[in-house]
């Protein structure tokens, strides 16, 4: 059942980007006088189509990875001479230019209005405040101190855990300094400080942010109670019970959830004998942890229960509530500082200071849209834009086969006065394509990687 769930909400994430994308074309392409021929989404034969009166054949495809607008051509077949003055090729430079570029501007729009939804009906978060530094770390160098909130980064605003990470991401792989800005609770005034970095995280596959500065950010502290069991896992069979409270374990005292973790994770198929309290009774057990493996090939235990999650303070949660207007321009901001980001990541990762394990396909797609649309609609619709908006930059980069290298052609042009030949272009198109079709690999392959 989970997995025609996943499947179902990835298809529905696709179809959707992919239509608003193809709707992008389509709308400016009729402003322009070109007459479409066809709007599929999906690939190879059609499940259902209609007609429109202007001729337009709309389609839903077998394979639902991706769509396109046909547009009348004389590129790509004979055109009646009555028609001739509705194809694409007939129109002017800056129409085609304003055709490509409308489906990525498109993606754009979608990831505005979905953060514009999200911010109207307000954000929340939790303060960065500081819960340990490591001795020697970047932040140590910095001078950071435990019980510190980090205010700021390299000038940008961090409120909260997520504006941090935000921050943070676009560092990785630099070298140079990292300035950051901090406060203590109840005080207004600001420590600025910084510490030099040096190509940094750009050997982690899978960066910890805080970890690579030697941070450990402050939550509540977490007693070992259980709060959900695996159903037939090693907790259900030792008979434990939601709302326990692990006490000792092999005779050593269990105070925090992670201790008991350790505990665990330390002893795959050992037996642990407990002491444990339910409902203020002290009871006793044994539970043997099942034998897994990580991905590098070492053994841990796993037990089968969750912890009950305390909530944070009061004083640390911060939320934001803007009216329309004020929540149209932190849209506008959040996409476009996103579309850097992409472009930066990107660009970092064709000089190596990224890792290309970075990149991921259709299946990680997939996990990440049934995780977040399981999470909730607010969850899922920030989801749904970050995805539009690594859509709408991914197409205009200027790769023939993608909209930019069409975008490229037809600037060209603009500038030359004339067309680029068409050996070049068809050149352009076949190293476009071995590059996208690279690059689709490589996601493909990192994805089956992390299963």
């Amino acid at each position: 059942m989970d997995i025609l769930y996943t499947v179902l909400i990835t298809l529905g994430t696709l179809a959707l980007l992919v239509a608003v994308h193809e709707y992008g074309h389509f709308w400016v392409a009729r402003k322009c006088g070109v007459k479409v021929l066809r709007f599929s989404i999906g690939f190879g034969k059609s499940l259902g189509s209609w007609t429109d009166k202007q001729g337009t054949e709309y389609s839903v495809a077998a394979i639902p990875l991706g769509g396109y607008v046909k547009m009348l051509d004389e590129r790509e077949g004979e055109v009646p001479e009555a028609l001739r003055d509705q194809a694409f090729n007939r129109k002017p430079v800056l129409q085609r230019i304003a055709v490509v570029a409308a489906g990525p501007l498109a993606n754009l729009a979608l990831a505005v209005v979905a953060y514009w939804f999200l911010f109207l009906s307000g954000e929340s978060g939790y303060a960065p405040v500081i819960g340990e530094v490591e001795a020697g770390s970047v932040a140590d160098v910095a001078g950071l101190e435990a019980g510190q909130e980090i205010v700021a980064v390299d000038g940008q605003n961090t409120p909260t855990w997520q504006a941090l990470s935000f921050a943070l991401l676009d560092r990785i792989g630099d070298t140079g300094t990292i300035r950051f800005t901090a406060k203590y609770a109840g005080s207004d005034m600001l420590y600025e400080s910084e510490a030099g970095i040096s190509r940094w995280l750009s050997d982690q596959d899978e960066p910890d942010l805080f970890g690579g500065l030697g941070l450990v950010m402050y939550t509540p502290e977490v007693p070992p109670v259980v709060d959900t069991i695996v159903e037939d896992g090693p907790a259900e069979r030792a008979g434990l019970q939601p709302g326990d409270r692990i006490l000792s374990a092999d005779g050593v005292s269990m105070d925090k959830w992670m201790d008991w973790v350790r505990h665990v994770r330390a002893r795959p198929g050992e037996a642990i004998t407990l002491e444990y309290e339910r409902n203020g009774s002290l009871q006793t057990g044994v539970i043997t942890p099942e034998r897994i493996t990580d991905e590098n090939g070492e053994p841990f235990g796993r037990v089968g229960v969750s912890v009950a999650i305390p909530e944070m303070p009061e004083e640390m949660v911060r939320r934001f509530n803007r009216g329309p207007l004020e929540a149209a321009g932190a849209a506008v901001v959040r996409t476009w500082d996103l579309m850097g980001f992409t472009v930066n990541s990107i660009k970092k990762m064709i000089m190596g200071l990224i890792s290309p394990k970075n990149l991921s396909g259709p299946i990680t797609i997939a996990k990440v849209a049934s995780a977040s649309a399981k999470s909730g609609l607010e969850s899922y619709i920030g989801f749904l834009a970050l995805l539009s908006v690594s859509l709408g930059v991914l197409n205009l980069l200027p790769i023939p086969v993608l909209d930019g290298g069409h975008l490229l052609f037809y600037t060209i042009e603009l500038l030359a006065g004339r067309p680029v030949p068409e050996k070049i272009q068809a050149l352009g198109y076949q190293v476009g394509l071995f590059l996208v079709l690279g690059m689709m690999m490589l996601a493909l392959y990192n994805d089956f990687t992390r299963l």
